[in-house]
C-alpha cells in the first residue's frame, strides 16, 4: 500500500522542471531531505507494484530515465584486461 509521502513523491515527479537546481530546491523544501536520500526513495518506491498500478505513466517514464542513466553509465565502463 503507498503511504501519503509515497503518493506526493510521484505527483512532485509528474511535474516538469527547467531547471534542475530548482527540482533540487523544491525537493529539499517540500520534503526536507537531502537530494541523494529523496532519490534512493523514489528508487525504491517505483519498484513497487502499487507505484505502477497508481501512477503508470510516471512509474514507466522514471523507469525509462533510470535504465538510460545506468545504460549511459555502463557504455563508459572499461572492460578488465586479460
Amino acid at each position: 500500500m503507498l503511504t501519503v509521502l509515497d503518493h506526493m513523491t510521484l505527483r512532485f515527479e509528474e511535474r516538469h522542471w527547467r531547471f534542475a537546481g530548482a527540482k533540487a530546491e523544491a525537493i529539499r523544501e517540500q520534503f526536507g531531505e537531502s537530494i541523494t536520500r529523496y532519490y534512493q526513495r523514489l528508487d525504491a518506491l517505483i519498484r513497487q507494484p502499487e507505484a505502477l498500478a497508481t501512477y503508470p505513466q510516471t512509474v514507466r517514464r522514471l523507469n525509462r530515465l533510470r535504465d538510460a542513466r545506468r545504460g549511459a553509465r555502463t557504455v563508459g565502463e572499461v572492460s578488465p584486461a586479460r
